[in-house]
């Protein structure tokens, strides 16, 4: 009887443990002071996804490359972003990293990228890592090759929460205390994948799996290069969380660069 009532109070202290973790992370969730624009929320779902894994790596000969830079025409203000808790380590407010325009209209963080090529160079192998850095996501891009294991970070020394809203590649949702400097996923399949911290609602990123090596993500100055491009004709794509995706058709040639500008413009 009595090894009876210790293992029912066991399990009540356990049954209690778990309910207080649930409604620990039920309410943090709820403090979502800043959420995500629903415009960003949608764009994963509207724009074109990479195409699936049917490439291959060949040798390429004389090969060429395509270069320009991304702009945005019309007005964009970076808004702020209000921080409700943590603020020791997150600050008060924040800028908002979804839409960053430079002073002559160049676009951060776009991800240019050839959609329809089926063979070219090999994928190079590169450490890919997504930190939380003050309460943001760093880079608030993160584009890879299909295929790339990402190291996750924790600096900030706080409770954060990694929340993937992928589909093509397993989903996950995990906790990370500050015991748990670091973990780490691997992505297989070609897939744009909004991430979220159910901890601090202000926090967004994007992880662009592709599914070729050919694509490159703008700075500040709004520019890319591709190379080692097989001559051909090709579907050239643009893509942005904020500002949705644009294509355009580019020919390459023999040893020659193809210029390219993609406009993105103010939606009246």
């Amino acid at each position: 009887m009595v090894k009876g009532m210790m293992a029912t109070q066991k399990s009540l202290r356990l049954w209690v443990t778990g309910l207080a973790l649930s409604l620990l992370l039920s309410g943090c969730s709820k403090e979502q002071e800043a959420p995500r624009p629903a415009k960003e929320a949608l764009t994963a779902q509207t724009a074109a996804a990479p195409e699936s894994q049917d490439y291959r790596a060949v040798t390429v000969k004389q090969g060429g490359s395509i270069s320009g830079h991304v702009v945005f025409k019309g007005k964009a203000t970076r808004s702020k972003l209000l921080v409700g808790k943590d603020q020791e380590v997150c600050g008060k407010a924040k800028a908002d990293p979804a839409l960053i325009i430079g002073g002559q209209g160049e676009v951060k963080d776009a991800v240019v990228h050839i959609s329809d090529i089926r063979q070219g160079k090999a994928p190079v192998s590169k450490n890919a890592v997504l930190d939380q850095l003050r309460c943001e996501y760093v880079p608030h891009v993160l584009a890879i090759s299909a295929g790339t294991t990402v190291t996750i970070k924790n600096s900030d020394g706080i409770l954060h929460n990694v929340h993937s809203l992928s589909k093509d590649n397993p989903p996950f949702n995990r906790a990370q205390p500050k015991y748990l400097k670091e973990f780490n996923e691997t992505f297989a399949e070609a897939e744009i994948i909004p991430v979220r911290c159910d901890v601090h609602g202000w926090m967004s990123a994007w992880i662009f799996v592709a599914a070729n090596p050919y694509y490159a993500l703008t700075l500040s100055d709004g520019k890319f290069k591709l190379t080692d491009v097989p001559p051909g004709s090709y579907t050239l794509a643009v893509w942005h969380g904020m500002l949705g995706q644009l294509t355009q058709k580019v020919a390459v040639k023999p040893n020659e660069t193809v210029n390219v500008t993609f406009a993105f413009t103010e939606k009246k």
